[in-house]
């Protein structure tokens, strides 16, 4: 008996954290300043479910490291849909700015993690936690500049994940190996 082959879940989930940071790094940026809540759809379904989803097929066929980036960063955003519908109160901008320099330190760890993997993923997890400390650090401090060279990094961070999720969703529809690039350490 053949074991049927299954989809990889890494495409949906990188897919869901790009299109997400996108749009929302926009605002970030300063370049669109009305219709931020478009977002909050984006974050509960897309960037939000479609991840956690990913996870769990992630766990399911072994891979540690997606299941853990998948199932921490759809959780980020459905925290931060929750957050931004105020469903746990008012929340200062200094406490949204730690929780963000808490994931930037969390995305540093799993950055250690992408050195053997492909340059796709190195600079994603390069650009995100570079994209976190900056936004935490402006919202804590109401530094507006560094809250836009967040938003700048975060357009980049989304670009190199969309490029790393659909170059593999490219690559196998055409038959060929995705091309990504060696991770430093590979």
């Amino acid at each position: 008996m053949t074991e049927q082959k299954r989809a990889n879940p890494a495409p949906l989930g990188l897919s869901g954290f790009a299109l997400t940071t996108l749009v929302l790094s926009t605002f970030n940026a300063g370049l669109l300043s009305s219709g931020s809540g478009v977002v909050l759809g984006l974050a509960a379904f897309y960037g939000g479910l479609a991840q956690l989803l990913a996870a769990v097929l992630e766990w399911r066929a072994g891979n540690t490291f997606g299941y853990v980036a998948f199932f921490t960063y759809g959780a980020f955003w459905e925290w931060f849909f929750l957050t931004s519908i105020g469903v746990f109160g008012t929340v200062s901008a200094t406490a949204i700015g730690y929780v963000l320099v808490v994931f930037g330190i969390f995305t540093l760890v799993m950055w250690f993690g992408t050195f053997k993997s492909n340059m796709g993923l190195f600079m994603t997890f390069l650009l995100l936690w570079i994209t976190f400390f900056l936004l935490g650090i402006g919202a804590m401090t109401g530094n507006v500049g560094l809250f836009h060279a967040g938003g700048y990094v975060g357009i980049l961070t989304a670009i190199a994940a969309w490029y790393t999720g659909l170059a593999s969703v490219v690559a196998e529809a055409l038959g060929a190996k995705a091309p990504l690039g060696k991770a430093p350490m590979s």
